[in-house]
């Protein structure tokens, strides 16, 4: 399973209180329960065959959207190199905590395995892509998944704003425009609901989205990733 854990903070030094928080955020019961509602709708929908694959933890460069922007070329390059200490940092705590095999890569810069994974899991982390990046970061997903493969995503929505927000690269989609561009990357939606449940709507900004790898049609020689 591709995995992105965690949330970018703004002090890149890992002291004791920001790894206790790292490690709550990952593995306390609300975490565990994360987890287990896009594996519980993959389920009811058709179970995934197949073994145990490592986990490859993907850490975003946030900023890395930056680049796309020349008139904040500097900043990027400065918030870039803090980020990446803070991914490499990150990397390692999830390698000595959980024994497995860790990925640290770049969205905007990814280098997958074609048809490797049973299951992506991508929780607040698509959101950072910039929308000009985002088909072929959904198609290198999909290229990455097994045959049926299952994509989960969590994002905060908005009503399609993009751009810069306390200091943060984001863009904020509705429903339909995240569907639109996952469809096209050629999932099938499984399932979709709003993050924290049992709240009024206008209380819930995050939007969970489940996603089955379609099967290319017969002949089709369209290449699913760049």
């Amino acid at each position: 399973m591709l995995s992105h854990l965690g949330e970018s903070t703004r002090n890149v030094v890992q002291s004791d209180a920001v790894e206790r928080e790292q490690r709550a955020l990952c593995f306390d019961a609300a975490a565990d329960a994360l987890f287990r509602q896009p594996v519980d709708h993959a389920a009811a929908a058709a179970p995934i065959q197949g073994p145990n694959l490592p986990i490859a933890i993907q850490e975003v460069l946030h900023e890395a959207a930056a680049r796309h922007q020349e008139d904040v070329a500097a900043r990027a390059a400065s918030v870039k190199e803090q980020h990446g200490r803070r991914a490499a940092a990150f990397a390692a705590m999830a390698r000595a905590d959980s024994g497995c095999e860790v990925w640290q890569q770049d969205f905007l810069a990814l280098d997958l395995p074609p048809e490797r994974f049973d299951g992506v899991f991508a929780n607040a982390a698509l959101f950072h892509v910039p929308s000009q990046e985002l088909p072929r970061v959904l198609r290198e997903l999909h290229a990455t998944l097994k045959p049926r493969g299952v994509l989960f995503s969590s994002n905060p929505h908005g009503n399609d704003q993009e751009g810069w927000n306390r200091g943060r690269y984001g863009a904020y989609h509705r429903l339909e425009t995240w569907r639109h561009h996952v469809e096209d990357a050629g999932f099938v939606e499984l399932a979709h609901y709003y993050r924290p449940e049992g709240v009024p709507r206008e209380q819930q900004p995050w939007l969970a989205t489940v996603w089955r790898k379609a099967p290319v049609p017969a002949g089709d020689t369209t290449p699913t990733a760049s």
